[in-house]
């Protein structure tokens, strides 16, 4: 693309043996100058026209709050944390943190299929507890909706949770 181009050209205009001289130059200054702001307002046009785009559904439960199920910005999808809610009827599912694993985990994976990806495509998922004796049972219940390659994976304790919720989980995808 036309900034790799600009970049690599930037890498060759070089000045020759002997060019400067009595503090002259033979004009590669300016030349690498005008490349470099060229570079940089290719590369901010980049990032000003990057996609974002709010993902909502209702397959999963609707926000509480001033905050979206999850956003698509470019390639990347942010999931919302997502805790044990019944789609339908807004209550939290299960008493235990297995069943409450598996519906915060089926939020996201509902989220995740509107922004068109999928579990597979999560790199990176951050659980909340509000128990650490939970995180085996958790643990074992989330190894069922990744199995084959699991994301990196942060776990933490936190105070109460909405709505009386054991956990909550939140997570980064590839589109």
């Amino acid at each position: 693309d036309r900034a790799y181009r600009m970049s690599f050209a930037h890498d060759k205009v070089r000045s020759p043996p002997g060019a400067e001289c009595a503090g002259q130059s033979l004009g590669y200054g300016n030349q690498i100058r005008s490349l470099n702001e060229e570079l940089v307002s290719v590369q901010s046009q980049r990032r000003i026209s990057m996609d974002r785009n709010v993902i909502l559904t209702n397959k999963a439960p609707v926000p509480a709050g001033p905050y979206s199920q999850g956003i698509r910005a470019g390639d990347l999808i942010f999931v919302a944390g997502q805790i044990p809610l019944d789609p339908d009827s807004g209550e939290v599912v299960g008493e235990d943190i297995r069943a409450q694993t598996a519906q915060a985990l089926r939020n996201l994976e509902a989220i995740l299929d509107a922004a068109g990806s999928s579990l597979d495509r999560v790199v990176k998922t951050t659980v909340f507890l509000t128990d650490m004796a939970n995180f085996q049972a958790m643990n074992s219940t989330y190894s069922q909706f990744f199995s084959a390659s699991p994301p990196a994976r942060s776990t933490v304790q936190v105070g109460p949770l909405a709505r009386g919720s054991l956990i909550e989980v939140e997570a980064v995808a590839l589109r």
